[in-house]
């Protein structure tokens, strides 16, 4: 006997209640009132017989049980897009919402997303940049580059690329500097995120590491690495962001010590659909281009 399926409306204001975490703001998406999401998720959850969210003044919390159902109802819903979309004439691209931070969307990723365009235009990857973590559960996200250690609870992590850190500068300011001792006449340039990092470089390199105290500090590293190509000074950055500056040579290596990171970056997506065929393609693409 086929299991009827539950109300359409019930699990589109489950979906929406369960990503953004909140009934208002599901109503507001839906274009509904508050009373009417919540009535009809009570319904659903009367109709289940399984308890969906557990209410609390001020917010709303999906059970251990709804939370599985979240992302099989989320991707039932992306197939249906998709399957409407062809029904209706449209190019039926699927799409894949990334998000990544600013300097690595626009220093590595988006330079090479061309190629994977091109290899699957089925695909239509769109690409959202923020310095916070992404929150799979509340925000419209399939998959995320993240950049830490790998470990993020209910996310599978998979290793991209490793995260040298060393100081950059233009070639006419690194033939100025012949020894690591000729930085204290230089202008530091250091990211907030890590800034203890040139202390760390400038102790490894057995220079004094209050050279580091007075260095500008930028919250991003795409403006250091421009900070740098605009003559400023040197700057200390993670390998991967500046792969395009030190190809073309508008940046140089002045010194070959470099520091190890315990960090770096990888590729994530939530456990439940992390093999989904779009990215599952996207990391394997990813991957190849990083290791090649």
């Amino acid at each position: 006997m086929t299991q009827p399926l539950p109300p359409l409306n019930g699990l589109r204001a489950f979906e929406a209640a369960a990503r953004h975490g909140s009934f208002t703001r599901a109503a507001d998406e839906l274009h509904v009132t508050q009373t009417a999401i919540s009535h009809q998720i009570r319904k659903l959850e009367e109709e289940l017989g399984v308890r969906l969210f557990v209410r609390t003044p001020g917010a709303v919390h999906l059970t251990p049980s709804a939370e599985a159902y979240r992302a099989a109802v989320h991707d039932a819903f992306d197939h249906l897009r998709a399957a409407t979309a062809k029904l209706l004439g449209t190019d039926g691209r699927r799409a894949l919402r990334v998000s990544t931070t600013p300097s690595f969307a626009s220093t590595w990723l988006v330079p090479r997303l061309a190629g994977f365009q091109a290899e699957h235009p089925e695909i239509n990857v769109e690409i959202s940049t923020s310095m916070s973590l992404v929150d799979f559960r509340r925000e419209e996200v399939d998959m995320a580059i993240r950049y830490g250690r790998g470990t993020w609870p209910g996310l599978r992590a998979t290793w991209l690329l490793s995260d040298d850190i060393f100081p950059v500068c233009t070639p006419t300011l690194a033939a100025r500097l012949r020894t690591p001792s000729d930085l204290a006449g230089q202008r530091l340039i250091a990211i907030s995120t890590y800034r203890d990092m040139w202390h760390r470089w400038l102790t490894a390199a057995g220079q004094p590491s209050e050279l580091a105290d007075h260095a500008t500090v930028f919250d991003m590293p795409i403006l250091a690495i421009q900070a740098a190509l605009g003559g400023m000074g040197v700057a200390l950055v993670q390998g991967p962001l500046v792969e395009a500056e030190l190809a073309s040579g508008r940046l140089v290596v002045p010194f070959g010590l470099q520091l190890p990171s315990e960090m770096g970056f990888y590729i994530v997506a939530p456990e439940p659909h992390a093999d989904r065929p779009e990215i599952a393609l996207l990391r394997a693409w990813l991957l190849d281009h990083a290791h090649a």
